[in-house]
């Protein structure tokens, strides 16, 4: 086949992907219902009508292996290809480190590149859940070595040898808020090995945040600040001990000589993160702006492969998306080779693939919404293929429930609201549909050697691009469903509730999400506070009117009436109290043990703005150290009623009431 008739074939493709897949999201957004009360349904009503995993821990080992003990490799440096100006270690090891910096990389998805050098480093805190999640014996940050390799002071390469590990930074690209970016890539990030924990098994890929320059710098210095770099060491944990799907944070480094220039001079930090994956879909989306097919299949086999651990293990299609007994648990174990599906709608193992990385993203929003967290900047490079969260910049957890609350400053049409996250994140998911589109699209002609080798013929296009609509909108009705499944189970949880009834999303979900807009609630408060309260206190309406004021803030109520509010949640706590009483009944032992089940779900500490604004100034200006090892503390260990940090006033004011003029902070993605 003609290359430039391919070619041609291949943007014409695209470009009937994209009309359509936008159509679709276009036409799910203007369906949305206009209920003032139904807040649920106005999330859900943003996903397409048309189109859990929670490994990100491995909960430790009693026991583990030191540093250098630590089993390391370079499977993903391995198994793809590099920048072809670095073939080799040793290639960008011998250049001077200043020749490492920003330029255009094509063909490759990664760039070997050490870290700079760090002076005088200070290990200002480390995780201890981290510590143990990656198979480190306790204590073992205390040695040398582990200093030296969180500050990017080390790396496991000989080049003596030429044997071991050598760091690499990775290529991507991405949608930012809705644009084309181009190229991006890591122009901070650079990772060191992956480790397998002894105990677990479980493969994780080491990476320093605030390493240096690399060819992905653009132009930036490579740097990160203390103040961005305390945030995400902290709430990285702190989502991973709410059990969202997260990267992690195993230490944050101080470099003192490292004076980064933002919006003012500021001292620099390194961050060492892990995951067990930091593929995202800007990955995919940068090959597809190239029309590298190539590239575009052997980093799906890749990922089918190596980050989910085989074909076998993705999911089948579901029959009835919306059946509940199969949304959240689909038939797995499908042969590699297998199509399944109707003529017309077969769908091969990359469609598994995509339906594999939709849900779980589905699952993690679902979570995000749940616990109401806010990333702030889910750009196409900031969603992982593992629906991980990812890239923290200006993330907030909400204070007072506002649907339509940002905390980045700079977002001034909303697009990453809160409400608007399973919006956005179907909306990348869709980018990720139209770089897979042609693979989706072949069906069973997936292995031709005529597609693989020479492209889309002129009399199979029209075919392919019918099956990748017919699929992907299929994959789209499953997103919603498993959020839907998700959000619901999560949100049942949280409410104390066993069974499942069809009224608890009107008269329970969406009406206490209602009343905490209209009377400027606190979220986290109103669910952790719910948690104490018992039976017994409810059974006249005066009692529940009474009980409704301990969800306000200190001052009262900032928006609408006093009485106004005690009636509507007194009303409300009358639902929640029957529902409550049909899963566990009247009686005190039930009661303890609802409340015991709630305190696990709800948690009473979250990393607000306004209590990592103060440590940040307590670190870098008060040259505090044991505050980010007490906020540490609470963070991994959100559902505790007390904590062993030494000041316990510290613990219930950062528990406490957000103090007014604090509330709904925002910040900028500079960092």
């Amino acid at each position: 086949m003609n290359p430039m008739i391919n070619d041609t074939l291949y943007k014409t493709i695209q470009a009937l992907l994209l009309s359509f897949l936008t159509y679709m999201l276009l036409r799910s957004l203007l369906r949305r219902p206009i209920s003032p009360t139904a807040r649920i349904v106005q999330m859900t009503a943003h996903l397409s009508n048309g189109a859990a995993m929670n490994g990100n821990s491995s909960n430790g080992t009693a026991s583990g292996v030191s540093l250098q003990e630590l089993h390391k490799t370079n499977t993903f440096t391995s198994k793809l290809p590099p920048d072809p100006q670095y073939k080799t270690p040793s290639a960008s090891h011998n250049a001077p480190r200043e020749d490492l910096g920003p330029r255009m990389v094509k063909g490759a998805l990664y760039t070997f590149v050490r870290p700079e050098e760090t002076l005088d480093p200070e290990l200002l805190g480390v995780s201890p859940s981290a510590l143990s999640d990656i198979g480190f014996n306790p204590g073992e940050q205390d040695t040398p070595e582990f200093k030296a390799l969180v500050a990017g002071n080390k790396i496991y390469w000989d080049p003596s040898t030429e044997e071991g590990v050598y760091p690499w930074a990775q290529c991507y690209g991405g949608y930012q808020f809705g644009s084309w970016a181009s190229q991006l890539g890591d122009g901070r990030a650079i990772s060191l090995f992956e480790s397998t924990n002894p105990s677990t098994k479980t493969r994780y890929e080491i990476q320093l945040k605030g390493a240096g320059k690399t060819p992905y710098s653009r132009f930036a210095d490579g740097k990160a600040v203390l103040r961005s770099s305390i945030r995400e060491f902290v709430v990285s944990e702190s989502l991973n001990a709410l059990h969202i799907p997260t990267t992690r944070a195993l230490s944050l480094t101080l470099a003192p000589k490292a004076r980064v220039r933002r919006e003012r001079i500021e001292p620099g930090a390194i961050v060492t993160r892990f995951a067990q994956s930091w593929l995202r879909i800007g990955t995919f989306d940068l090959l597809r702006a190239r029309g590298d097919r190539k590239l575009i299949r052997t980093l799906a086999t890749y990922v089918a492969e190596n980050v989910y651990q085989g074909w076998e293990t993705l999911p089948s299609h579901l029959a009835s998306p919306t059946k509940s007994s199969t949304t959240l648990n689909p038939t797995r174990n499908i042969p590699a080779n297998e199509t399944q599906g109707p003529p017309g709608a077969e769908e091969n193992r990359f469609t598994r693939l995509y339906r594999e990385i939709v849900r779980r993203n589905a699952l993690t929003v679902a979570y995000w919404q749940a616990y109401a967290f806010t990333n702030g900047v889910l750009n196409t490079d900031n969603t992982s293929l593992l629906g991980l969260s990812l890239d923290f910049g200006p993330f907030a957890f909400l204070d007072n429930f506002d649907p339509s609350y940002t905390p980045n400053h700079d977002d001034h049409a909303l697009r990453y609201c809160y409400r608007n996250q399973p919006t956005i994140i179907w909306w990348n998911l869709v980018r990720l549909g139209e770089a897979l589109g042609e693979l989706i699209g072949a069906g069973p002609k997936v292995d031709d050697d005529q597609f693989i080798n020479e492209g889309v013929s002129k009399d199979f296009a029209p075919e392919l691009v019918k099956r990748a609509e017919t699929v992907i909108e299929k994959v789209g009705e499953e997103y919603k469903a498993v959020f839907l499944a998700e959000y619901t189970r999560l949100m049942r949880k949280r409410l104390g509730l066993v069974s499942e009834n069809e009224r608890d999303f009107e008269e329970l979900f969406s009406e206490a999400l209602d009343f905490m807009e209209s009377h400027e609630l606190d979220f986290h408060h109103f669910f952790r506070r719910l948690s104490n309260v018992t039976i017994e206190e409810l059974g006249s309406e005066e009692q529940r009117k009474d009980v409704a004021g301990r969800f306000f803030h200190a001052e009262g109520v900032t928006s609408g009436t006093e009485e106004e509010a005690r009636e509507r949640i007194a009303k409300w706590l009358d639902h929640w109290r029957t529902r409550v009483t049909e899963d566990w009944g009247s009686d005190a032992e039930g009661d303890e043990k609802r409340i015991a089940e709630m305190k696990k779900v709800n948690p009473k500490f979250v990393p607000r703005s306004w209590v990592l604004d103060e440590i940040i100034q307590r670190v870098e200006h008060g040259k505090e150290r044991e505050v980010i090892k007490q906020v540490m503390e609470m963070a991994l260990h959100p559902f505790e009623e007390t904590w062993t940090t030494g000041d316990k006033e510290q613990e219930e004011r950062w528990c406490g009431d957000v103090p007014r003029k604090n509330r709904q902070m925002m910040c900028s993605c500079s960092s």
